[in-house]
C-alpha cells in the first residue's frame, strides 16, 4: 500500500508511528522501545506503554498485521474510542495482532447494522472487558461476541438505544458486570433477561433507563440472579414501595443506588435515606455509603415513628416486624437549638426595666446594649450582677472583665443588673 494511501485512511499502523513516536518522548519513561521490522512504514524506533490511547484520531483501518503484532505484543488495554472504524474484519485483525489485549474500548464507532461474523468474534477470546458504549451495535453482534469470549467480565452497553433485550440460545456465564446505562428500557420482563443471558453477574447498572418495577416473584429473582450484590436503579421509573421491597428477593444483593426515582421525590434527603434504608435490611451501601450498625438502628426507628399514625391497612409489613423488634415508640421530643435569651430586670436608679439577654454576649457588650436601650450617658457604667435566690448570702456579684461570657455568671431569668455610674478618682492623673 501506498504510503499517501494510508495516510489518507488512517489506519491504526500509521495513528500508532505518529502518536508514539520517539520525539514526542525524549526521555523514554515508562515505554517500550522495539526496533522496526524491515520494510516497515512505521519510524526507526516506537515508545509504547502497555496501555495505548488512540482515542478520537481518526482510524478507519488496522494497517499492516506485522507492524501490529511487532510493536504490540506487550499492550493489555487499547482505547479506540471515537474513531471511524466500521468493519468488524478491520478490528479484529487489531485485537488478533495484540496477544495479550485484556481491554478493548470501541465507544463511539459506527457500528450500527455492521454484521460480526463468528470467525471474526473468535478473534477476541482473550478479550475480558469491553466497552461499546454508543456504537448502536446489535443484540445479535453482542450474542455472538459474548458466544466468542469465554474469560469475559465486563460489558459496557450504554447509550445504544436499546428499548428491548434480544435473547440467545447460549450464555455468558463469565460475565460478572453489566453496565447498559442511558438506554430505553422500561418493562421489567426486558430486565429479568439478563438473569438467563449472564447467571454469574453480580453489578447491574440499569441507570438513566425508565424502568418502572421489580415485577417477580422471591422465587424468580432468587433464580434469575443467584449473584447479584450490586444494583443501580438510579433515575429509574420505581414508584411504589413495593418495588423496594421486592429488591430483599435477591438472595446476595447488598449495594444499592436508588436516587432520582419517582417514589421518593416528595420526602427530604433524610427520609429518603431513612425509609430506604429501614426497607433494605441486607444492605450495606446505600447510594455509595456504607451504612453503620448505628445509623440502621436510627433509620428502623425513624421507620416506626414515621408509619405508627397511618392506618393499619396502609402501614407496610417492614413496620410490623421492625416494632415486634424495637416495640412502640414514644414521639421523639423537639429540641429548641437556638441560642438561649434570658430575661432580667435592669435597675438604674428608681427606673426598672426588663431586658432580654443572650448569654454568649459579653459583658462588654451588655454595656453597649444597655447604653443604647435605656439611653444612658456617655461616661462609664459599673454593672452589677445580683442573684434573685443567693442575694440575700453572696450579695451582688460585679460584672468586671470586658471579655467575659454572661453565662459564666449563671444569670437566670428573674435576676437583676444594677447599673451604677462611675466615680472618678480624685487622685487620678487627670487631676494634675
Amino acid at each position: 500500500m501506498d504510503s499517501s494511501d494510508e495516510d489518507e485512511e488512517r489506519t491504526f499502523v500509521r495513528v500508532l508511528s505518529e502518536k508514539y513516536n520517539p520525539e514526542n518522548f525524549p526521555y523514554g519513561q515508562g515505554v517500550v522501545v522495539l526496533p522496526s521490522p524491515p520494510g516497515s512504514p512505521v519510524k526507526d524506533r516506537l515508545f509504547l506503554p502497555n496501555i495505548l490511547v488512540l482515542n478520537d484520531c481518526g482510524i478507519s483501518k488496522a494497517g499492516d498485521r506485522s507492524d501490529i503484532e511487532a510493536f504490540c505484543a506487550h499492550v493489555l488495554e487499547l482505547d479506540l474510542a471515537y474513531n471511524q472504524l466500521n468493519d468488524w474484519g478491520e478490528i479484529s485483525t487489531i485485537v488478533s495482532s495484540i496477544p495479550r489485549l485484556d481491554f478493548l474500548n470501541l465507544s463511539m464507532n459506527p457500528l450500527s447494522g455492521v454484521q460480526l461474523q463468528p470467525r471474526e468474534a473468535d478473534l477476541f477470546s482473550r478479550v475480558r472487558r469491553l466497552v461499546l458504549i454508543n456504537t448502536r451495535v446489535s443484540w445479535d453482534t453482542v450474542h455472538t461476541l459474548t458466544q466468542h469470549t469465554p474469560e469475559l467480565k465486563e460489558l459496557f452497553l450504554c447509550l445504544n438505544g436499546y428499548d428491548s433485550v434480544s435473547e440467545s440460545q447460549a450464555c455468558c456465564p463469565s460475565l460478572s458486570l453489566l453496565q447498559i446505562t442511558g438506554n430505553q428500557l422500561q418493562d421489567w420482563a426486558e430486565v429479568r433477561k439478563f438473569g438467563l443471558l449472564y447467571p454469574g453477574l453480580s453489578t447491574l447498572v440499569l441507570a438513566n433507563n425508565s424502568v418502572d418495577s421489580v415485577g417477580d416473584t422471591k422465587e424468580t429473582l432468587e433464580s434469575l440472579f443467584p449473584n447479584l450484590r450490586s444494583i443501580n436503579l438510579n433515575n429509574s421509573g420505581l414508584g411504589k414501595w413495593e418495588d423496594i421491597e421486592r429488591l430483599n428477593f435477591f438472595p446476595k444483593l447488598e449495594d444499592i443506588k436508588a436516587q432520582g426515582i419517582p417514589l421518593l421525590q416528595s420526602y427530604s434527603t433524610q427520609e429518603r435515606r431513612s425509609l430506604l434504608l429501614a426497607q433494605l435490611p441486607s444492605v450495606m451501601v446505600l447510594n455509595g455509603s456504607m451504612v453503620s450498625v448505628g445509623e440502621r438502628e436510627d433509620a428502623e426507628r425513624f421507620f416506626i415513628r414515621y408509619y405508627q399514625d397511618f392506618p393499619e391497612l396502609e402501614r407496610p409489613q417492614r413496620y410490623h416486624t421492625l416494632v415486634s423488634r424495637y416495640g412502640h415508640l414514644a414521639p421523639l421530643a423537639e429540641v429548641d437549638l437556638r441560642p438561649r435569651r434570658t430575661v432580667v430586670d435592669v435597675r438604674w436608679g428608681d427606673r426598672v426595666e426588663p431586658v432580654p439577654l443572650r448569654l454568649k454576649q459579653t459583658v462588654g457588650d451588655l454595656k453597649k446594649q444597655l447604653k443604647a436601650l435605656l439611653q444612658l450617658p456617655s461616661s462609664g457604667i459599673r454593672l452589677f450582677h445580683i442573684d434573685k435566690e443567693l442575694s440575700s448570702v453572696l450579695g451582688p456579684e460585679e460584672l468586671k472583665c470586658g471579655f467575659r461570657a454572661l453565662h459564666s455568671y449563671s444569670i437566670q431569668d428573674g435576676d437583676e443588673i444594677l447599673v451604677v455610674p462611675k466615680v472618678k478618682n480624685r487622685c487620678s492623673s487627670s487631676d494634675f
